[in-house]
C-alpha cells in the first residue's frame, strides 16, 4: 500500500507557496509560451500548487500578467528614478548608468520576453498594452527624458527636442533585446552584447555633447 505521502498530488505538498512563487512560475511561462497560450492551470503546476491557490492570490490570468511586470520591471525603473535625483555625476555618465541598468536587469535577462512578448500581442490585448504604456514605456521613456534635460540643463547637452530623441535613443537597446533573445539563427545574433552597448553609449553621448565654446 502507498504511504499518504506518496500518493498525495504534488501541490498539496506546495499549497503554502507564496506570491513570489507564483510570479517566478508565470514569468517563465509568459516568456516561453507567450500570454495568449499561457495557461492559470500550467502556471499553477510549475509552481506545485492548485490552480485554486492560484485564485487565492490573483483573480485572473491579466491581474497575474500585470503583477509579474510590477514585480520585475516597474520596481527597477523605480530605482532607476530614484538613481535620476539623487546622483551629482554628468549627466553622460547618468546616461550610461541608466541605459546600462536597463540592459543588465532587464535587457541580458529573459525579462526581456516580456517586451518581445508585448510587440507580438499587444494588439490582440488593448487593455494590456494600455496598463504597459502607462507603467513601463512611458516611465521608462520618462528616464531618459529626464537625463536628457537634466544634460541641457546644465549645459552639457545641446538642445534638442526631448519627445522625439528619448524612443531614438531607446530603440536600439530594445533591438539589441530582439536579437539577443531571438530563436531564429541570423548573423546578428553574433553581436556582442556588451560591446555593442559600450559602442552605442559611447556615440550617444558625444552626440548629445554640447559643441565646445
Amino acid at each position: 500500500m502507498s504511504s499518504p505521502t506518496e500518493t498525495k498530488p504534488r501541490w498539496e505538498r506546495r499549497k503554502d507557496a507564496r506570491p513570489q512563487e507564483l510570479l517566478a512560475a508565470a514569468l517563465e511561462q509568459f516568456v516561453e509560451r507567450g500570454y495568449a497560450a499561457t495557461r492559470l492551470e500550467d502556471v499553477a503546476r510549475r509552481a506545485g500548487v492548485s490552480k485554486g491557490t492560484l485564485y487565492l492570490y490573483f483573480e485572473n490570468k491579466e491581474e497575474l500578467f500585470k503583477a509579474v511586470v510590477r514585480d520585475s520591471i516597474v520596481l527597477p525603473i523605480g530605482e532607476a528614478e530614484h538613481t535620476i535625483s539623487g546622483y551629482d555625476g554628468d549627466s553622460g555618465a547618468l546616461l550610461r548608468v541608466i541605459l546600462m541598468s536597463w540592459w543588465d536587469q532587464i535587457g541580458a535577462t529573459k525579462l526581456a520576453g516580456i517586451s518581445k512578448l508585448m510587440m507580438a500581442e499587444s494588439g490582440n490585448f488593448p487593455d494590456l498594452a494600455r496598463f504597459y504604456n502607462e507603467e513601463v514605456i512611458a516611465r521608462g521613456n520618462g528616464l531618459i527624458t529626464r537625463v536628457l534635460e537634466r544634460g541641457m540643463d546644465s549645459g552639457e547637452f545641446r538642445r534638442l527636442d526631448t519627445a522625439l530623441m528619448t524612443p531614438i535613443l531607446t530603440a536600439p537597446v530594445l533591438m539589441l533585446e530582439m536579437w539577443t533573445h531571438s530563436q531564429v539563427s541570423c548573423a546578428m545574433s553574433q553581436i556582442a552584447p556588451a560591446a555593442y552597448m559600450d559602442a552605442y553609449i559611447d556615440f550617444a553621448v558625444r552626440g548629445l555633447a554640447a559643441a565646445a565654446a
